[in-house]
């Protein structure tokens, strides 16, 4: 009993790439269109590295992360999508991967980025998920190691893609964005309060990463079937 619940809790997280299971739906178009407008936002500087992250939980992050490497990895180009929530990770739920060895294995010197990459079903994509989920986490991705590990990343891709913790809850998106090209804020509609997308904006400001604007989750549209848009701060 407990290893179907395992199953069909691994399924439903399947459910969630529809950029890959169904790539023309209207969803999958927006996912593009989320990739086009990033570009557009980027035009005067090389995007090849972005994190993102959200105001709280819930909110659609990791969701919304994996469906973009996705789109980005249809698009050409060779795609890393890394765990960097190193609290409560999602990403081996999504590819189904065993998460014994990510980037905690990579941040304390135990494995290497070509030991720890995981080969997805995707063309283009690569995946490296948390690794087992250590007693430091901001503390590792403040490290020395952590900045190395973008630039040999960064030599091998043509995007790396980081899905961190919510930005109001720990420091990890903050710490993140200073070393990555640009950081994208994941928004619930009817969900999130506005003083929290205030908040998380200002928290993300000081970084030297530019914040490259806000995607707005679950939106009611009645003349479309679109429920996902892309908008610029």
């Amino acid at each position: 009993m407990a290893r179907r619940k395992n199953q069909a809790k691994q399924t439903n997280k399947m459910r969630h790439l529809i950029a890959k299971l169904n790539p023309k739906s209207p969803i999958s178009e927006q996912y593009r269109t989320i990739r086009t407008n990033l570009q557009f936002a980027s035009v005067d500087e090389t995007l090849g590295s972005m994190l993102v992250t959200s105001s709280g939980p819930g909110e659609g992050k990791s969701m919304t992360t994996a469906n973009l490497a996705v789109v980005y990895a249809q698009q050409g180009k060779k795609v890393l999508l890394i765990d960097a929530d190193l609290r409560k990770p999602t990403v081996h739920y999504t590819f189904r991967l065993d998460n014994l060895r990510g980037l905690s294995n990579i941040l304390v010197g135990e494995n290497t980025l070509e030991e720890a990459v995981n080969r997805t079903d995707v063309d283009n994509l690569d995946v490296i998920s948390c690794g087992p989920i250590p007693p430091n986490p901001s503390e590792l991705l403040a490290s020395r190691k952590m900045e190395q590990f973008l630039i040999d990343a960064r030599q091998s891709y043509d995007m790396v893609i980081f899905d961190t913790p919510p930005v109001l809850a720990v420091t990890d998106a903050q710490i993140l964005a200073n070393i990555v090209d640009g950081a994208l804020l994941v928004v619930r509609s009817k969900h999130t309060e506005d003083e929290a997308v205030e908040k998380a904006k200002e928290a993300l400001e000081p970084a030297r990463a530019k914040l490259l604007g806000a995607v707005l989750n679950d939106r009611e549209k009645k003349e479309s079937n679109y429920h996902y848009y892309y908008g610029t701060n």
